[in-house]
């Protein structure tokens, strides 16, 4: 799936294995929260980059102490109108102090890229080569906020009226 990241469009390089797979040793791989739990050790030994998925319903505070050893982490998104993803991303940034990679994976629209890059998200899994299009597209169209974020830029305020 073609990957949407810092607002242009990339190949993949990124493997999800599955819990029941067999893990390669050098390749940039994304394992579950669970897999990641009970092969910590295992996994930190590999060669390869390594990346973790979460589930929206997982809190970010799960692997606040693992994220030296992490250079992605993929957030699910399982529905347009699941917000959990987006604190969990404001969460790994701000409060955690993640760096690396930071993924929204799910059936999103290109109307929230403003809020994902807001709250820290770098990145945005593609169903395909259009909509990372329309994605890309997506990325330069709103540059004004209205509260402060992660992110930096303008922003407005609206003037209080006198009492």
């Amino acid at each position: 799936m073609p990957i949407v990241k810092n607002g242009k469009i990339i190949e993949d390089a990124w493997i999800l294995v599955g819990d029941d797979e067999a893990v390669p040793l050098a390749a940039s791989v994304i394992v579950s929260l669970t897999r990641w739990q009970t092969e910590r050790g295992t996994l930190i030994g590999r060669n390869g980059p390594l990346g973790v998925r979460l589930a929206s319903g997982d809190l970010a505070e799960i692997i606040a102490t693992d994220l030296k050893y992490l250079d992605l982490i993929a957030v699910e998104f399982p529905a347009i109108g699941d917000g959990r993803g987006y604190s969990i991303g404001r969460l790994l940034r701000q409060r955690c102090g993640f760096t690396g990679e930071l993924r929204a994976i799910g059936p999103l629209v290109r109307d929230v890229f403003p809020f994902l890059h807001r709250c820290g998200f770098d990145a945005m899994e593609a169903r395909d080569e259009i909509e990372a299009a329309a994605w890309h597209e997506a990325v330069g169209a709103i540059t004004v906020a209205y509260q402060p974020a992660t992110a930096a830029g303008p922003r407005l305020r609206h003037a209080v009226p006198p009492s």
